[in-house]
């Protein structure tokens, strides 16, 4: 859950920047929370509302609840604010897809109004019980300001929109216990069935330590507290809207959360309230313990592995048991000044829904676009066997480049001209800053300039840059918002990854979907992702342009890209 306080500053308070994200006071601004377009300035042209991500008419949105399919129909739930476009009035909002690109707004699911959540109806999961049941797990705060765990379940199942939802009179489930913090305790997962018991986990800290706990059940109501942490890291903070899930270590087909077994391993990802981040290990779930193992093969914490290197919090994955595949979804929280939204009338937006699987390597996860985004293209652009030398950009034409999906594959001829690595060099976003698109390299940086303006006054360049270490090739992506916009006052960070992929054949893969005001880049097939938002005032609309540049004292090859023009979906909300 994203805690409001944390989001209601940005309007009026003094924000102070970091390469973390935005920090300021705690005050919340009442009036704010309820601020409407007209309020504002109903003349703004809303030339960054994006054309085919998830997004609502109007007003806030933030963390998505619960996303599931029930009876043919994908369901999500959101984080929503129906009054205004900063956080606050918080209720579960609720949209139906049937492919996942064309949503139908519903009325919201739940909101505050029994004393277990009446201050507040945050975030949590959905579960599938037996029978095709669906069942919400979500957090409330009671009277106290307490964050209980509470649950509904639908009014009538034969309606496969799910448009009621019942609040039964014996919540709380879970309550915190003697010594917990009952303002840090919050964003239940979706429960999995072992050996008869239902376990499900809470997020939470103690005093520097990030943690999750776990409960079981046998009848989904009564729920007992593990006496032990599920697993915990120190100097983390508190850890929001927890996931949990197998991976199959021989199928690129998804799993069903209560799968366990020889053939699989277990992703668990956290969100951190500290860095705004979402960070995930792969590891081993010990079912008798109950313990998660993280494998040794990464960072278990700050420097550990992301989801999304960028834009990117309080992500939620589900089980589509109709198409076999894990799908993940994400909320792009917003890095720029309040006032810029609320100027809006909306903010906030989900990035595209992602397949998620465990990378051949065994050590961390491949994330690729859902199939069914691919039928918004139109308008194909090829271009092949291009030639980049240093100093080179070629421009994209012929497609609408502030609504495009791009496809290129690079080749490098030789590598013998990538630049050494210093060792120390662990923090990819602060090389990146150092190391932008516009510092001449030996093999790179070569990429993609996006939503750029016509003279490039502004510009978001995607790129990769490869250095050589002792004993092997670094390849580090960037997708750098610094030239983004010249507007001022904005959060402009040089978001970056490092991508770890075998440089054997010569060839580095790029897929960026650009829509207005954001960019989500795939580096590699989808090992390292990366999702900007950027707020252009001269490369918007029929003035964005797409360039692909190279420089590197070393040439580069286009050899293959495709780019397309994206129609906006049928229906988005309306």
């Amino acid at each position: 859950m994203v805690v409001g306080k944390f989001f209601s500053v940005f309007v009026l308070c003094c924000v102070v920047l970091f390469n973390i994200g935005v920090e300021g006071s705690h005050k919340v601004y009442p009036h704010y929370q309820s601020l409407k377009l007209d309020e504002t300035s109903a003349n703004v042209k809303e030339v960054h509302r994006t054309g085919f991500h998830f997004q609502p008419p109007e007003n806030w949105i933030n963390d998505p609840n619960g996303p599931m399919i029930y009876k043919g129909l994908y369901h999500l739930f959101y984080q929503y604010n129906p009054k205004g476009a900063v956080w606050g009035n918080i209720v579960w909002a609720h949209s139906v897809s049937k492919d996942l690109i064309n949503w139908e707004f519903l009325e919201p699911a739940i909101w505050p109004s029994k004393p277990f959540d009446i201050n507040g109806c945050w975030s949590g999961s959905v579960t599938i019980l037996p029978g095709n049941r669906p069942i919400i797990l979500y957090t409330g705060l009671d009277p106290q300001k307490r964050q209980v765990q509470n649950y509904a379940i639908p009014k009538n199942l034969s309606d496969p929109y799910l448009r009621e939802w019942i609040k039964p009179d014996n919540n709380p489930l879970v309550v915190p216990g003697e010594g917990m913090n009952a303002t840090a305790f919050r964003d239940p997962t979706t429960a999995w069935r072992v050996d008869g018991h239902w376990k499900m986990l809470v997020g939470t800290k103690r005093k520097h330590r990030g943690m999750t706990v776990l409960y079981r059940s046998r009848d989904f109501m009564k729920w007992t507290k593990a006496q032990h942490p599920f697993h915990s890291k120190e100097h983390t903070g508190m850890w929001e809207c927890p996931d949990f899930f197998p991976v199959s270590l021989h199928s690129e087909n998804g799993l069903d959360t209560s799968v366990i077994g020889e053939n699989v391993k277990h992703v668990f990802k956290v969100s951190l309230d500290l860095t705004r981040y979402d960070y995930y290990t792969v590891g081993t779930y010990d079912k008798n313990k109950d313990r998660y193992i993280p494998d040794n093969t990464s960072v278990d914490g700050w420097g550990g592995l992301r989801y999304d290197y960028g834009n990117f919090y309080a992500s939620k994955s589900f089980f589509d048991d109709v198409k076999n595949r894990r799908i993940l979804w994400g909320w792009a929280n917003e890095s720029d000044t309040a006032t810029h939204d609320v100027e809006k009338g909306w903010a906030g937006i989900q990035l595209i829904p992602r397949t998620v699987r465990l990378d051949s390597s065994r050590k961390q996860l491949v994330q690729w676009p859902v199939e069914e985004l691919e039928t918004l293209r139109w308008n194909n652009v090829e271009l092949s066997n291009q030639k980049l030398t240093k100093g080179n950009k070629v421009e994209i034409k012929g497609i609408t480049a502030g609504q495009a999906d791009v496809e290129v594959t690079f080749k490098i001829p030789s590598l013998e001209k990538a630049e050494p690595f210093d060792p120390s060099w662990v923090n990819a976003q602060e090389l990146c800053a150092h190391k932008g698109s516009h510092v001449q390299g030996g093999v790179g940086p070569f990429g993609l300039l996006t939503l750029a303006s016509k003279n490039l006054e502004e510009y978001t360049p995607v790129f990769f840059r490869v250095f050589k270490s002792k004993d092997k090739h670094v390849v580090l992506m960037c997708s750098d918002a610094t030239s983004s916009s010249l507007k001022q006052g904005l959060y402009k960070p040089s978001f970056a990854g490092f991508v770890d992929v075998d440089l054997a054949d010569g060839k580095l893969s790029l897929r960026s979907l650009i829509d207005h005001s954001v960019v989500e880049s795939f580096g590699a097939g989808g090992k390292t992702c990366i999702s900007s938002r950027v707020y252009p005032i001269l490369a918007v609309m029929k003035d964005a342009h797409l360039f692909a540049f190279n420089n590197g004292s070393e040439s580069v090859t286009i050899e293959k890209l495709n780019a397309w023009s994206m129609v906006k979906p049928k229906q988005m909300n309306n």
